[in-house]
């Protein structure tokens, strides 16, 4: 079985909506069914489908939640190198523009664009692991090439 890599934080964040689910969410979607099944014919009983879509939903994502918990390996925050590793918070400078990103390189499962958080198996991901501070990395998009240089690596 090949592990998976996770930061602390996100193996903490997995637990706890892991615990969210089995402790609440299944009480609640329980509720939802035994309420629809009130409501007559389960054939026609659109409330009581939509529950059980529901129910298959939070049960899938509680076994895919153990089942990287149970692969995980714990990596540790990058603090001793200039170099980028997963964990590391790191600042660009885009060469062209002068505009400044700071993302943080996680795992694959972490990743969330939106939060700035961007999984080291993406395209600038790849790119900038293992480089150090003050290198120039160029990163091959659908729309052309960018081109970054790390400003800071915590």
């Amino acid at each position: 079985m090949r592990k998976i890599l996770v930061t602390e934080e996100g193996y903490k964040r997995l637990q706890e909506e892991l615990e969210y689910l089995v402790r609440n969410k299944r009480r609640e979607v329980a509720e939802r069914l035994k309420e629809a099944k009130g409501f007559g014919d389960l054939t026609e009983n659109s409330e009581y489908e939509d529950a059980k879509n529901e129910q298959a939903f939070v049960e899938g994502r509680i076994a895919q939640i153990n089942e990287i918990l149970s692969r995980a390996e714990i990596i540790a925050g990058n603090n001793t190198s200039d170099a980028v590793g997963v964990g590391s918070l790191v600042t660009l400078r885009d060469v062209v523009s002068g505009e400044v990103f700071e993302y943080r390189l996680v795992s694959s499962i972490e990743s969330d664009p939106l939060s700035n958080l961007i999984s080291y198996e993406s395209p600038l991901g790849t790119a900038i692991l293992n480089r150090k501070l003050g290198e120039k990395v160029r990163v091959e998009i659908p729309r052309g090439e960018l081109e970054y240089e790390i400003v800071d690596v915590k």
